[in-house]
């Protein structure tokens, strides 16, 4: 059975039995929609892997307090016969929230997105993308319907004709085509650009479909959509044209350009009719709420305008995203205006006030473009994470207890007791956690940067941070306090690492030095040149505190006798930059993580190459391994933690998550796992063995 045939499964409008082989469930609606919500939020991992069903029914749905819910969790865990990830609460977005669906199978940056009209025979997105392609789906079922091939370099733009039958693309290879989305057939392609077109809108005229295109080249060309032939070139622009759009009625066309500024052209003529000015930087996106008569700009500058189509006035300027916007949207009943950029995030605001309404969060990059079907339900967000995503604007979104932070999770650390954890982000924060009722107990603190590692004291009282600020701070994790701020790099702290005997900590930076302090002192014992050639990323130490082992963009790693202020050895064997290390209690194994997807176990003793563990599809950002040496725990940009067995080389288990994992830790217990994640999120897991 598909995943989407057992969605449907859960259609239901009355209240079903849930059977097991001894006893019924009984389940209200709103229990019945929690699972399938569940289910359609965990489609596009299922597709992949129907054995993660379990886990991300634990994923979305452990936090749920219902009885029955709960008893089928239990009867499901009871049924697992391997080794398995089980999440300790909903960490995962619910079906409560806005998010409705993932939609995954492009290989590069997704450009751009477009939906069919109210008309059209069926509900469609057509996504473009980097890969060179662009991509037909079913929005109700999310399935991919095919796969348009013909461009020879990335897909910038796409749109759709009012009847839902035709879909236009432009392309870095300088031409526009025209497919049909029934058949995938490519009708005609359209060359007249001397450079990349980079937009593209279809509209109804007097006589007949238009093109309008934009490009590079700094110009709009309108093209007769029935033969293929150019019917004008509209010329104003000083830089790229980044966005076109068309009045409802056909007659204007809106422009946006990386100059900074908007145009608006006669489209029957080619006239240009106004030039609006106001953003500070480059334009990115534009549309039109026709009824007002207003155009959305979006750009660089961090912010939207609102600008009056006749007089070219500003009515208001949004502002609260934290970096470029690159996308926008208006609702039919130009209620609404919905904005992407490469802050991750999505933002729903009141088009008459100017007022941000709420912010969604899922992305774990950029979001690219964005598209409202004609009902002003669906929203269709495109991302440089490789994914599109489906939103219901009919539901508010609500936050998750969980997303304690708001940038990425670069590092986590477990006391030796087990019941408290601390991640360090890219929010300049720590925060402690309470591990077994997986609640966040307070903010330690923050650097005035980004947090790049935190390590405990074995004693379990303090905290150790490095960041980006240049500085290694000392926090008492019995008052929250901080204790002292260590000084001494040039540059940022990647990495910071404790002695077993808590009273030493070890930090490597992009300064290339390795730096030991005295915590009761805060006094630099010595500092240590070290000979990578490029930025160190992290550091670990064995127990006995003799050696520490750094990790580096040049590919290697680098034992180090730090007592002593001399390198042991260099281990190679990465293909790509070694992002993190760790070595095993007993001192005789080092495991490293690399962008080129492995891991490698080194023997520490003679700095050979034990094995290599593969598995993971994208860059290992993370590894921890077990107190008794027999475990690692890896964690991934493929979104993925994976549990590996260091004798056999054998991976144990895995869990995929909807973001990228980016931080983890692994209790002195050897089965409970916290994890990070790139958009603030922190995960808290138990390995099941069977």
């Amino acid at each position: 059975m598909g995943v989407q045939h057992l969605i449907e499964d859960y259609d239901f409008d009355f209240n079903p039995e849930y059977t097991t082989t001894d006893k019924k469930v009984n389940f209200n609606v709103d229990n019945i929609k929690l699972i399938q919500g569940a289910l359609r939020l965990s489609a596009h991992i299922l597709a992949e892997d129907k054995t993660q069903l379990i886990e991300q029914l634990w994923g979305h749905l452990s936090s749920c307090e219902a009885p029955e819910i709960q008893e089928m969790l239990e009867h499901a865990r009871q049924c697992k016969s391997t080794h398995w990830l089980r999440p300790l609460s909903s960490s995962f977005t619910t079906s409560s929230n806005s998010l409705q669906r993932t939609l995954e199978g492009h290989t590069d940056w997704i450009s751009a997105v477009a939906v069919t009209a109210d008309g059209a025979d069926r509900n469609l997105v057509v996504s473009a993308s980097y890969d060179h392609t662009l991509k037909v789906w079913d929005i109700a079922s999310g399935d991919e319907l095919s796969t348009l091939t013909g461009h020879t370099e990335s897909v910038w733009a796409v749109a759709i004709t009012a009847d839902g039958k035709i879909a236009v693309s432009a392309s870095d290879d300088c031409t526009l085509k025209v497919w049909d989305l029934a058949s995938g057939e490519n009708l005609k392609t359209l060359r007249g650009h001397d450079d990349i077109v980079r937009a593209v809108a279809v509209t109804v005229t007097t006589e007949g479909q238009w093109i309008v295109s934009g490009s590079r080249d700094c110009t709009l060309k309108v093209w007769d959509l029935a033969n293929g032939h150019e019917i004008r070139t509209l010329v104003g622009h000083t830089d790229l044209v980044s966005a076109v759009a068309v009045t409802a009625d056909g007659k204007l066309t809106i422009s946006a350009s990386t100059d900074g500024t908007i145009k608006v052209w006669d489209l029957a003529s080619g006239d240009e009719l106004n030039t609006f000015r106001g953003h500070s930087r480059e334009v990115w996106a534009v549309a039109i709420a026709p009824h007002k008569q207003w155009i959305v700009s979006a750009s660089d500058d961090h912010t939207l305008k609102v600008w009056d189509l006749a007089s070219g006035r500003t009515l208001h300027t949004l502002v609260g995203h934290k970096r470029e916007v690159r996308a926008v949207a208006v609702t039919a009943d130009e209620k609404l205006v919905v904005s992407g950029s490469t802050d991750s995030t999505i933002k729903v605001w009141d088009l008459a006030s100017g007022h941000e309404i709420r912010t969604l969060t899922g992305h774990s990059w950029s979001v690219t473009s964005v598209a409202i079907t004609e009902d002003t339900r669906w929203l269709v967000s495109a991302s440089a994470d490789k994914t599109l995503k489906v939103w219901d604007l009919h539901i508010d979104e609500k936050l998750s207890t969980l997303a304690a932070h708001t940038d990425w999770v670069r590092s986590i650390a477990i006391t030796a007791d087990g019941k408290k954890a601390v991640s360090a982000s890219n929010d300049c924060t720590l925060k402690v956690w309470d591990v077994v009722c997986s609640s966040q107990l307070y903010i330690l603190g923050c650097h005035r940067d980004a947090v790049q590692s935190v390590s405990v004291t074995a004693n379990g009282k303090f905290a150790i941070s490095s960041s980006r600020d240049f500085t290694v701070k000392v926090w008492d994790l019995t008052t929250g306090q901080e204790v002292r701020t260590l000084r001494g790099h040039f540059d940022r702290v990647n990495g910071v690492a404790v002695t077993a005997d808590s009273k030493w900590a070890v930090s490597v930076s992009d300064d290339c030095t390795l730096r030991v302090w005295n915590l009761d002192s805060g006094l630099i014992l010595l500092p240590l040149p070290l000979s990578h050639t490029n930025w160190v990323y992290g550091v670990a130490v064995t127990a006995d505190k003799r050696w520490a082992i750094s990790a580096s963009a040049d590919k290697t790693l680098k034992v180090l006798d730090f007592w002593n202020i001399r390198e042991v050895c260099t281990l190679k064997g990465h293909s790509e930059a070694v992002m993190a290390v760790a070595v095993t209690v007993d001192e005789k194994k080092v495991v490293s993580a690399s962008v080129d997807h492995t891991l490698k176990v080194w023997d520490l003793v003679n700095g050979k190459e034990l094995q290599t563990l593969k598995g993971h599809t994208d860059s290992v950002l993370a590894v921890a391994v077990t107190t008794d040496n027999k475990l690692a725990i890896s964690v991934s940009r493929d979104k993925t933690l994976k549990v590996w067995d260091l004798t056999s080389g054998q991976m144990v288990c895995y869990f995929k998550g909807d973001r990228i994992f980016s931080a983890c830790a692994v209790a002195e217990d050897g089965v409970t796992i916290v994890a990070g994640d790139c958009l603030g999120h922190v995960h808290f897991l138990q390995l099941e063995r069977v």
